[in-house]
């Protein structure tokens, strides 16, 4: 493959950029990297249509390719590839707790970071292409990619020529409670179904739950893990055979010691990147955010975690969590820790902007197509199926042999099918 890089001054706030806004002429870098195949000479590759993919997250940097496989190999038969890093992530203006002091108190923090939601990538992503000099352009939305091109169809269809979703269905109403009561549901099934395939680790995770309550244990740089903590190991049942690694961490939690039974360093260390939010901070901050229109969020999934006892730390069969976010992440993450008063700040807003234009989306012209999974526990099957209703002209594959991380495990196929359903319709 062939790569280029691109850097983009944007405005910080497209939206209400005139004259006398403290923001009107501040700007920012956009950053994003293109793919193409080797297979196209230099010539024939110029000639080739955009494919714009939106990454998961938020707070997740654009992937870095070292070579083309699957989704991506599929794509650049026909596609020059732009992988974006969504602003705040990257090498796009990053935001984490060393650069965001820079722009003043928590207050000033907070006013700052309510430009970077999807309404702002989506009117990057338009600056991008008009710089390209593209006509309308293709997208690919996995995850939270899939939100903000619910969003790109609300707000700039005319830029689009044809948009792909996978796991990333939002729903477009609603209150992020809403949300979280479905989550907790999913996962908790998704539990039950791990424990059934690995009875033994039924064991192990309650004895490591009895452990960390009576025995302090340290993760590589010095944070106490919790039972909390350890909770945020259910990552691994979001993943179709990704579930599988949750057993190969567990199978070796713990040696013997001249202390008695103490957790291995494989495992703090193979735990460390699970629970940390060093890598993206911004996934901490913003994630509410994302479901967060006209009202505040207010740690829904921390409130609604109470009508699920069985999520408790203090449970006597400890149940792993899913992707919600809580207010502890700001006190036993060091990384988090100084965004403390500025995720308050967030979580408190009253008045978040409207990502989505439901009238809009229900005169949809742009052919699109999205895969739902069955047994997603992070983006739920009935909202999404619910919002693809809301879309005029999308289409929806459903597919019970995946997990949110499908692209991950047959990413050819699943592009090929959803491009082949979008042009069927346009052809």
């Amino acid at each position: 493959m062939r790569t280029a890089e691109h850097y983009f001054t944007v405005p910080l706030d497209h939206f209400n950029a005139a004259p006398g806004k403290e923001d009107a002429a501040e700007t920012i870098t956009v950053f994003a990297r293109e793919y193409v195949s080797a297979d196209h000479s230099e010539a024939a590759a110029e000639q080739l249509p955009w494919l714009l993919y939106l990454q998961g997250g938020p707070g997740g940097r654009g992937n870095r390719l070292m070579s083309l496989g699957g989704w991506s190999k599929a794509a650049a038969k026909d596609f020059r590839i732009l992988m974006l890093d969504q602003r705040g992530t990257g090498l796009s203006s990053p935001i984490d707790r060393n650069t965001l002091p820079a722009r003043g108190d928590a207050a000033a923090q907070a006013r700052y970071l309510e430009h970077f939601r999807a309404d702002s990538i989506v009117a990057d992503a338009e600056l991008v292409r008009r710089a390209l000099g593209s006509e309308p352009w293709s997208i690919y939305g996995q995850s939270y990619g899939g939100f903000c091109a619910l969003t790109y169809l609300s707000f700039a269809p005319e830029g689009l020529r044809e948009v792909l979703i996978t796991g990333g269905l939002a729903p477009l109403t609603g209150s992020a409670e809403r949300v979280y009561r479905e989550t907790f549901k999913r996962v908790a099934a998704r539990n039950a179904e791990y424990f059934g395939w690995y009875p033994e680790d039924r064991a192990t995770v309650d004895r490591i739950a009895r452990h960390l309550r009576s025995t302090d244990e340290f993760l590589p740089g010095g944070e106490r893990l919790t039972v909390e903590r350890f909770q945020m190991a259910g990552a691994f049942l979001g993943g179709n055979t990704r579930v599988d690694g949750l057993h190969n961490l567990l199978e070796d939690a713990f040696v013997d010691t001249p202390r008695g039974a103490r957790l291995s360093d494989s495992f703090l260390e193979q735990l460390r990147s699970l629970v940390s939010r060093a890598g993206n901070p911004l996934y901490a901050l913003m994630h509410e955010s994302i479901y967060g229109q006209g009202s505040a969020t207010d740690w829904a999934a921390w409130r609604v975690l109470r009508e699920f006892p069985e999520f408790s730390p203090d449970a006597p069969e400890l149940l792993l969590t899913g992707e919600m976010v809580y207010p502890w992440y700001f006190e036993q993450d060091q990384a988090l820790r100084p965004l403390k008063e500025v995720a308050g700040l967030l979580a408190a807003k009253p008045d978040w902007k409207p990502l989505y234009d439901p009238l809009r989306l229900a005169a949809n012209t742009v052919p699109a197509a999205a895969a739902v999974y069955t047994d997603d526990i992070y983006v739920e099957r009935g909202l999404s199926l619910e919002t693809a209703a809301a879309v005029r002209g999308l289409q929806v594959w459903e597919s019970a042999d995946f997990h949110h991380d499908g692209i991950a495990d047959d990413g050819e196929a699943i592009f090929g099918r959803l491009l082949g359903m979008v042009r069927s319709v346009r052809d």
